[in-house]
């Protein structure tokens, strides 16, 4: 499409004689397009000395003029080195003049404006870049390298960080290169002359840009963003830059990197350099220290221009000034710093896209996110039209009121209409973005009532031994003491965030997140008021409190194959580090558990559904883990040998209900199928391998690391017990079950359910265990070995209290055992406990009447068993409890006070215990001997 029917709005001229001297010389030239130059050369003299030199070329380019950018982009591949510099020179004017009118009259939006302006960039420093490498390779001055590795400019490349990065290159920009070269390339011997060769091209590249010549200068080259620039040559080996990062990088540095993408040479190398850099950019935790840090960064930038004061526009700076482009670009790549490595979707390196994924991911409001992205274009136009006039590099608006009239001139607006607009844009952009920055300094103290002792002892904990971490947290205190005094129990409350400070190991970070997230003081308070055991797990792991904030916190539960996605997608942003895997599960289950819990303080879920999510969790870090591990145990010995294996979640497990604190019986069974061995570095026969594969899957599960362990796990179900190894074969198992088992061990297969490994051998052992549940039983001969083992489950353990909920006459552990009995005298493939009593009415172990009374005092039982658990990692007591502790345990129970629930429970246990004495055909009249 050509330009004149793209023409939406003109500029006019300042200066009409100037303007009517360029006309003169393009006389072909009429209606918009003589306009739109009349009005350009009358502004700009600047614009006015490139009309006139690329005269001959106008035309083309007003034909079509995306056609004329791709020609001169083509054009300039084919010069030769000898003739770069001076095609290139040429090459921007002509960029700098299409673009500028392109932009004067609407004929390109912004993006594309400064697309072309980037595009041009990349170009020109690639040619430049590689002809110096070129020169070098001829010259041997670069070790090991042949013509052929021009094209990879011999393992260097350059990253356009700021503006260029981002594709938003401003009129008359600088652009910011960080130069460094792939070490791996050469021998180590070789490393000094390699690195003297990129130096030496890369001042010869900069020169070619930078340079001002008869015919200009193409692109002013800052080469000072690479690490420590004071000290270090202008190209850096790759190592050398990311040891600097990961050891002494800062704030502003991490914010840079936003923005960096790999520009000229090597783009592989480049990306690979990039991606070896996500961690220190983009924190795994949600990061709002990293507020305070832009804030002084802001501050320091302020003091430094001399921008500090309030909004005038004679001479305001529209980049760094108050309400200019850098509070907006800050307040985004803060946002995304906060937030992105959490979340890869933020990682947008364009400010005004990137406002949209923050609005659309709930960090930013939809209107705030709008209203910034449209003063950004805005103020972007304004800075052109300044840097036009003269092609400056600045960003001050002019100080004089013909100044402002030639602005608005080259506007083609009205000075009086501009000015309004622009302080009424610079005044919201700094309203909008300084509340987010600098917080207020906090209330003052307010009168709580609460122990001033206990309060004062906070200043010796780790948490507060850094000033940063003390002066956020004085800004938080009276907040945060004012609603503890609130509390049904405020003392109790201040005690449980005593322990909660106590066990924190720093407290930046997490200060800074509640300043940011007022909310979720709420929910501290909460949870140190009616959960010590979740609070002492949040000390020690506060980075959960991230996803309370993510967004869909309170949202209903995804499912398991979702979940199971997302731990996938998690856990494969690690790349191939096989600890970080690992890490990266614990954190995911911790954030969902404590997801769960929070559900379940909170009343979102009852208990029967934290059960069961619980165990959607525990599922899915096994299906998950269980290939991650296997390939990593493959590297060194070998594919599984055979049909492979698969993991035999058994227990609670298999019925899917877990609580905050289960472990997880496992079975793990392999068909080796008549393979004796593997084929790896270092084969293993198949029973070894298994085994050893089965005790590494234990490992990644149970073994402490950065982040903890995922879960304790028990092995004792299997056909050898604790004897023998810990992998079964097939053959071995299925043996086993039809041959050897006792009754107990098909009690347990009723709730086997496999959770991970290999599809066709998961398919397997599920037909088998039905069919073998479903063969005849001697009912008789059932029923008294479940009456012996339920006499020799009593007298191995007794129960801890009136309180214990699982074990004891009548109680969790016998209603499940009944449950269990019913499904195997029916022969039911049901795992959970309410279709085993619902088996056990069907078979006549049990009369309707009973089921019922047994899923009833098992809702009791489940209900307690599964909130004390969240309350305590020990046997509960009203004592140990508190008061937050007991309301919750009365709101899920529906009991008026602690004593009313006691007696429900000892009563429901004496009657389930009765029932399951007729059941058994046990002849006794002994009551509930624990209560």
């Amino acid at each position: 499409m050509d330009f004149l029917s793209r023409i939406t709005r003109l500029p006019r001229a300042f200066d009409p004689d100037r303007g009517d001297d360029t006309l003169t010389l393009v006389p072909e030239m009429e209606g918009d397009l003589a306009k739109l130059l009349h009005g350009t050369a009358g502004c700009s003299p600047y614009l006015k000395s490139l009309i006139e030199k690329e005269r001959d070329w106008l035309p083309e380019a007003f034909e079509a003029p995306e056609a004329a950018v791709t020609r001169l982009y083509d054009d300039l591949r084919e010069v030769a080195a000898d003739q770069l510099g001076s095609a290139l020179r040429q090459g921007k004017r002509r960029i700098a003049l299409l673009t500028a009118l392109a932009d004067l009259a609407g004929v390109w939006e912004l993006e594309r404006v400064t697309g072309t302006l980037t595009e041009f960039a990349d170009l020109a420093s690639d040619l430049a870049l590689k002809a110096a490498i070129a020169n070098e390779i001829r010259r041997k001055k670069l070790p090991g390298q042949t013509e052929d590795d021009v094209a990879t400019a011999g393992g260097m490349v350059t990253l356009a960080m700021g503006k260029m990065g981002a594709y938003e290159l401003n009129y008359s920009s600088d652009i910011d290169l960080i130069c460094l070269f792939d070490e791996t390339r050469f021998d180590p011997g070789d490393f000094h002359d390699a690195r003297a060769s990129f130096v030496r091209a890369t001042r010869k590249m900069s020169a070619m840009l930078n340079d001002l010549t008869g015919e200009g200068y193409v692109f002013r080259t800052d080469l000072r963003l690479r690490p420590d620039p004071s000290v270090t040559p202008v190209c850096l080996a790759m190592e050398a830059a990311e040891r600097y990062y990961e050891s002494l990088g800062r704030t502003w540095e991490r914010a840079a990197y936003i923005k960096a993408r790999p520009s000229a040479g090597d783009l592989a190398a480049g990306a690979r350099f990039l991606k070896a850099l996500t961690p220190f950019v983009w924190r795994k935790h949600l990061d709002f220290a990293a507020i305070q840090d832009a804030h002084d960064m802001r501050l320091r930038i302020r003091e430094h221009k001399g921008l500090g004061g309030e909004i005038t526009l004679e001479g305001h700076n529209m980049k760094l000034g108050r309400g200019g482009i850098r509070e907006i670009e800050f307040f985004t790549q803060t946002r995304q710093l906060i937030s992105g490595g959490r979340d890869p979707e933020l990682r947008d390196n364009r400010t005004v896209p990137a406002l949209g994924l923050l609005a659309e991911k709930g960090w930013v409001p939809e209107d705030v996110a709008q209203t910034l992205a449209r003063h950004y274009r805005a103020h972007r136009e304004v800075e052109h039209r300044v840097q036009m006039i003269n092609d400056a590099q600045t960003h001050d608006l002019p100080k004089s009121p013909e100044g402002m009239e030639r602005i608005a001139c080259l506007m083609g607006r009205d000075v009086g209409e501009l000015r309004q607009d622009l302080k009424a844009r610079l005044t919201e952009v700094h309203e909008l973005t300084e509340g987010f920055f600098a917080p207020d300094a906090g209330r003052g103290e307010v009168n709580h009532g609460l122990d001033e002792e206990i309060i004062n002892r906070w200043k010796a904990y780790p948490a507060l031994r850094s000033e940063r971490a003390v002066v956020i947290f004085n800004r938080l205190k009276p907040d945060l003491l004012e609603r503890l005094s609130e509390t049904a129990h405020p003392e109790q409350a201040l005690l449980a965030l005593d322990g909660f400070l106590r066990g924190l190991p720093a407290g930046v970070q997490l200060f800074s997140l509640f300043e940011a997230n007022p909310q979720l003081i709420d929910l501290l308070v909460d949870i140190v008021g009616t959960a010590p055991a979740l609070a002492r797990h949040l000390s020690r792991n506060s980075g959960v409190f991230d996803a309370v904030i993510g967004g869909d916190f309170f949202a209903a539960w995804p499912g398991e194959a979702a979940l199971r996605d997302d731990l996938c997608d998690v856990m494969g942003r690690e790349g191939a580090d096989y600890e970080r895997k690992l890490d990266a599960a614990r954190r995911w289950a911790k954030e969902w558990r404590f997801r769960i819990g929070v559900h379940h303080l909170r009343g979102v879920i009852c208990a029967r559904e934290a059960g069961a999510q619980y165990a959607d969790v525990a599922g899915v870090v096994l299906a998950a883990l269980w290939p991650v591990v296997a390939e990593k145990f493959a590297e060194k010995h070998g594919k599984m040998p055979g049909r492979g294996a698969m993991v035999l979640g058994m227990g609670s497990l298999g019925a899917r209900r877990l609580n905050a604190v289960s472990d997880l019986d496992l079975i793990v069974i392999y068909d080796a199928d008549g393979v004796e061995a593997s084929e790896g570095r270092r084969p293993l026969a198949a029973r070894v391998y298994y085994a050893r594969l089965t005790q590494a899957m234990v490992t990644a599960l149970s073994a402490p690391m950065a982040q903890g362990r995922l879960y304790e796990v028990d092995m004792r179900l299997r056909p050898s017990g604790t004897q023998g190894p810990v992998a079964t074969s097939l053959t071995s198992f299925k043996s086993y079950q039809e041959n050897e088992a006792w009754t107990w061990e098909h009690l347990a297969l009723t709730r086997a359910r496999p959770v991970a490994g290999e599809a066709a051998l998961m398919k397997e052992i599920t037909a088998f265990r039905e069919g073998l549940l479903k063969r005849a039983k001697d009912a008789a001969a059932v029923r008294k070995d479940v009456q012996d083992m339920r006499a020799r489950i009593a007298a191995a353990k007794a129960p801890s209290g009136a309180w214990d909920a699982k074990i004891g006459r009548g109680r969790l552990q016998e209603i499940e055992l009944v449950s269990q009995t019913g499904a195997l005298l029916e022969g039911s493939a049901a795992q959970n406990v309410l279709d085993g009593l619902q088996s056990a009415a069907r078979v006549g172990l049990l009369s309707d009447a009973e089921a019922a009374r047994l899923e009833e005092a098992y809702g009791v039982f489940w209900t307690v068993q599964v909130a004390s658990k969240l309350l305590s990692e020990k046997p509960i007591s009203p004592e140990d409890i508190g008061r937050g502790g007991a309301a919750f345990l009365l709101r899920e129970t529906g009991e008026d006070t602690l004593e009313t629930l006691a007696e429900a429970m000892r009563a429901r246990a004496e009657e389930a215990g009765a029932i399951i004495d007729t059941a058994l055909g046990v002849d006794t009249g002994a009551g509930e001997g624990e209560a």
